[in-house]
């Protein structure tokens, strides 16, 4: 059996009297990292509690901060942190495994462990470091319907949204530069930067949109406050779709056009797009100007397709998107799989082809219906 366990957002006393007891238990315990500052301050804690004597914790050592050094992605930490928490559960019989916040915010390790099917699982509750940020916030969270996101993955989980956002993992000025430069249109609102909440050192600091990443100094118990955004993000795109849409509604031409009658349209600027790559110069920027031009109307016939089949009622532009990064990921495990990651181009493509042969489709080269030259596949080169 594993016990799991949330350290709280700061101090020692936010730690929960059950957590305490069972850190202060027989059981092994493991920590996913030291990096927490409840942890200096269990040691005397512990010792009133343990019956064995003082300064259990003082000597505790077992984390898994040394696999954050070793491996080459988050996931990978996660999935080692699993695969030793599972060999050291067989060997006990018990342990625990302490997180730092609640085991059940933004713990991927934790999710991982609840699915393996192998041990039994006791989630305990704890409190997390969005219990400080709605108390010095002032604000309801569920009245104002904000929505907490990863400062890692900003673009990706905050698209199409204008906010409110409580962002976490604002762990590196370089994370807030990306936060800033992603809305396309920069809102004129003040930003709440929350820092070490809980802590002697506590800091809740108002800046400009602007000026975000221009401030104190950041790390790991950094996040941040975003009111609303000028437009949602992302939204050109989104933009364009309903830009195509209400030109079908007023332009006689536009709206008596299908799928087929739009086909000589297509090919007639991929043509043109070809000649553009062909005549751009990376090097001195030369053609520039009419390559970005010429994937315009590339994308312009995209979008006109996809409102097509929107107004039939069978995918829209949403579908779309989501239907090409679900197919990059999956002919793409190096993505999640350090292990999968390799300098070869031979051996990328033939892991490549190995992965689209598994999907099957009828007509492609894999299942019989053409021939695969070198390289990616001219016809689906994702």
């Amino acid at each position: 059996m594993i016990d799991v366990v949330g350290l709280g957002p700061a101090g020692v006393d936010l730690v929960t009297v059950g957590t305490l007891e069972l850190l202060a238990g027989p059981a092994p315990v493991w920590l996913r990292t030291a990096r927490h500052p409840a942890v200096d301050q269990l040691a005397a804690r512990l010792g009133d509690h343990d019956a064995r004597g003082p300064g259990r914790f003082e000597t505790l050592t077992n984390t898994f901060d040394g696999l954050y050094d070793q491996s080459s992605s988050l996931e990978s930490v996660y999935e080692g942190i699993v695969a030793e928490l599972l060999t050291q559960a067989r060997r006990h019989g018990h342990v625990v495994y302490a997180v730092p916040g609640s085991p059940v915010v933004a713990e991927r390790s934790v999710e991982l462990l609840a699915a393996a099917a192998e041990v039994e699982v006791r989630v305990h509750p704890a409190m997390s470091f969005l219990d400080l940020a709605w108390v010095r916030l002032g604000l309801d969270p569920v009245r104002t319907g904000v929505e907490v996101i990863d400062g890692h993955r900003f673009v990706e989980q905050a698209a199409g949204r204008s906010g409110p956002f409580l962002i976490a993992q604002c762990d590196d000025r370089s994370v807030l530069s990306d936060i800033k430069l992603a809305a396309e249109d920069p809102p004129d609102v003040e930003v709440v930067i929350l820092h070490h909440l809980g802590l002697p050192d506590e800091r809740v600091d108002r800046v400009h949109w602007n000026d975000l990443d221009r401030g104190p100094d950041v790390d790991h118990l950094t996040s941040i406050h975003v009111p609303a955004l000028s437009r949602p993000l992302g939204a050109g795109l989104s933009d364009l779709a309903t830009l195509v849409a209400e030109l079908r509604r007023l332009d006689p031409w536009k709206a008596e056009q299908t799928h087929l009658s739009l086909r000589r349209y297509l090919e007639e600027e991929t043509r043109e797009l070809l000649d553009a790559i062909e005549s751009y110069r990376p090097s001195t920027g030369d053609g520039a100007e009419e390559l970005c031009d010429e994937l315009g109307d590339v994308l312009y016939q995209v979008v006109f397709h996809a409102s097509l089949a929107e107004e039939a009622g069978w995918f829209t532009l949403g579908d779309v998107v989501r239907g090409i990064e679900a197919k990059l990921r999956f002919r793409h495990p190096e993505l999640e799989d350090p292990t999968a990651v390799t300098d070869d181009p031979v051996e990328a493509q033939r892991r490549w082809q190995e992965r689209k042969a598994l999907e099957g489709r009828p007509g492609s080269a894999e299942s019989g219906g053409g021939t695969a030259g070198p390289g990616f596949d001219p016809a689906d080169g994702t």
